[in-house]
């Protein structure tokens, strides 16, 4: 396929102000090297990464005027002479970080929609090896999919990473979000007691409604979250593990609400804390186990789910 006339419209961010600064432009639909694949983009799912760094809140570089957004699906419409991996017509997503191949996170300097461009356009070329082919009996569609990207694999590694959850225990997870949901999805599906937090009791009777979660707590209204949290579990010993949405904002909590030996995942930065807690002091009082959880590796993510 040539590509060397064929347009397309690519969204780029002109500034760090706000989402609003994303403009349109139209530039050339690249060819795919040796090693490469050129993928029509058929669906973008949103992160609150990707509103961080709209706005400028993002804890990470990023280049200047970057292609926003880092969760895509597509299909494959033209291949590389050296690719025998994939082929024209396969259903892909595209890692997070096309460097990451297994392991933990290695850095922050190679992730779509940050440093690299992302994938508000029409058309992209990546390496081969960054693309996992969907598997041909999924029937999950072109946004689902796109949704596995960060959400999925983020949630699959802070539940089955250096320490996987088990049947029967309980878990705790923050807000009514993408991670959170997905975790409670795949919690309830490997038979655990799920508790969830959010300041909305819509959202709470809505979770326990359409998704079964166990228990919820309002922390708005329940400040000390954590306490309460520990008597809903068995024996008053605490939940097995936390996935951290907040960070600084919650971790104190979060750590209140675990048993000793439990587990906490960190996934976010959305909370500020009024005074950062002694993370160390609490840690250890616990004998807690607290991780970060990346979006590293996803073909273990698509393999699973």
């Amino acid at each position: 396929m040539s590509n060397d006339h064929a347009q397309q419209t690519v969204y780029r961010l002109a500034k760090q102000d706000s989402y609003k600064s994303i403009q349109p432009h139209t530039e050339p639909i690249p060819t795919p090297t040796k090693h490469e694949v050129l993928i029509k983009i058929k669906a973008l799912s949103l992160n609150y990464r990707d509103y961080a760094i709209a706005n400028g809140t993002y804890p990470f570089p990023v280049k200047p005027d970057v292609v926003p957004l880092s969760d895509c699906s597509g299909e494959i419409i033209d291949v590389g002479s050296a690719v025998n991996t994939v082929q024209k017509g396969d259903k892909v997503v595209v890692s997070f970080d096309p460097t990451n191949q297994y392991g933990p996170q290695r850095d922050w300097k190679h992730g779509h929609g940050g440093p690299v461009d992302g994938f508000l356009r029409e058309y992209a070329v990546v390496p081969a090896t960054a693309v996992v082919k969907i598997p041909d009996e999924s029937t999950l569609g072109w946004p689902q999919l796109a949704s596995l990207v960060c959400t999925g694999v983020t949630t699959w590694n802070a539940l089955f990473g250096p320490v996987a959850v088990k049947p029967g225990q309980v878990v705790l997870v923050q807000g009514t979000g993408g991670v959170s949901m997905t975790a409670l999805i795949l919690l309830k599906a490997f038979g655990c007691t799920v508790i969830v937090t959010s300041s909305s009791d819509d959202k709470l009777q809505f979770v326990k409604e359409k998704y079964g979660a166990d228990h919820v707590i309002n922390y708005r209204t329940t400040p000390a979250w954590g306490n309460a949290a520990v008597k809903l579990t068995p024996g008053g010993q605490g939940v097995d593990a936390v996935i951290d949405n907040g960070g600084a904002g919650t971790i104190e909590q979060s750590l209140e609400a675990i048993k000793m030996g439990g587990l906490v995942a960190i996934i976010g930065f959305l909370a500020k804390p009024d005074e950062m807690p002694d993370v160390a002091a609490l840690t250890l009082a616990k004998g807690a186990i607290v991780f970060v959880a990346s979006p590293s590796a996803p073909s273990n993510t698509s393999r699973n789910l």
